[in-house]
């Protein structure tokens, strides 16, 4: 079978089991057939189902299929096909550590046993009862990857009426740390304005405190991942949560700056690490006049060179 009919095989397939048009396309056929390990000469009865990632994905179609697509749309591949694959059921996320946190770069798919079984009989008189077999069962299975999905998410307290979910991993832990043990400390009686989350970039936002502090979003400017307000000070604390990305630095300073510019509030600009040791491999970065707290030791601030905390205690 050549490389173009193996392809349209592998998208006749996606739109049998009700696959929506925009996923219809070369690209998630080629996910399709990488999650399968199928090859142009393949049959399909010969499909498996390797632990695989977006790269390798990618890596694979130009290794097998002669497609090679640019590294700046992996971000593409991971939306607008596999995303939309777990969700139908075609595919499982992480299945060797569910625990994984959302921007890992050690996440991997695998085509789902109910999807493969259905493969394998393409083709085959026993194709039709496949496809009955995997409609069955796939609401039940969304079910129950949601379900699962749902259990390692992070629970953050707003207030008595309000819960939120961060997406599981050690960024969003820190952000609950962040909420719970700086601010009380910190920000005693300060409201919450902000909260990103890998899985979700506003996952909460109090827009009527914003307006009132004469800010505006860009929706294109880079959020810090929390925001605090301490009314009796006058004070916006940006902070970013640092496990794995940078503090704030000379250039991320001038960005928050800039895009909190017409804030009617003093800034107080906040990188928070999990430990020690994470934030000694960021320690030349840190910019001047902006705070460190570490999780580990949640009663005490870094001040560097900030003249805000100057004083004796």
């Amino acid at each position: 079978m050549s490389i173009e009919q193996k392809i349209d095989r592998a998208i006749d397939m996606l739109a049998t089991i009700g696959m929506p048009r925009v996923q219809l396309n070369d690209r998630s056929a080629l996910c399709l057939l990488a999650l399968l390990d199928l090859k142009p000469e393949d049959a399909w009865s010969d499909a498996s189902s390797p632990l695989i990632g977006i790269t390798p994905i990618m890596d694979w179609c130009k290794e097998n299929y002669n497609r090679q697509y640019a590294p700046n749309t992996r971000e593409t591949f991971r939306r607008q096909s596999m995303h939309q694959f777990v969700e139908a059921g075609v595919a499982v996320y992480n299945p060797d550590d569910p625990n994984r946190p959302v921007n890992s770069p050690k996440t991997v798919y695998q085509i789902s046993p109910e999807f493969l079984m259905m493969v394998k009989s393409y083709e085959t008189p026993a194709w039709d009862e496949g496809v009955r077999l995997f409609k069955k069962v796939n609401s039940t299975l969304n079910a129950k990857y949601a379900k699962s999905r749902e259990q390692k998410l992070v629970p953050i307290r707003i207030d008595n009426e309000n819960e939120l979910k961060l997406s599981p991993g050690e960024h969003s832990k820190l952000i609950l740390e962040i909420i719970e043990e700086f601010g009380p400390r910190f920000a005693p009686g300060g409201k919450l304005v902000y909260i990103g989350d890998t899985g979700n970039k506003n996952i909460y936002l109090d827009r009527e405190l914003l307006a009132s502090l004469d800010i505006i979003l860009d929706e294109h400017g880079k959020m810090p991942d929390v925001i605090l307000f301490d009314e009796q000070q006058g004070w916006l604390f940006l902070i970013e949560a640092v496990t794995s990305h940078g503090p704030v630095d000379g250039k991320r300073q001038l960005e928050l700056v800039e895009l909190f510019s017409d804030a009617q509030a003093a800034l107080v600009f906040v990188s928070a690490f999990p430990t020690f040791g994470v934030f000694s491999r960021f320690l030349p970065d840190i910019a001047w006049e902006t705070e460190v707290w570490v999780s580990d030791t949640p009663s005490h601030l870094i001040h560097f060179d900030g003249e805000r905390f100057l004083g004796l205690h």
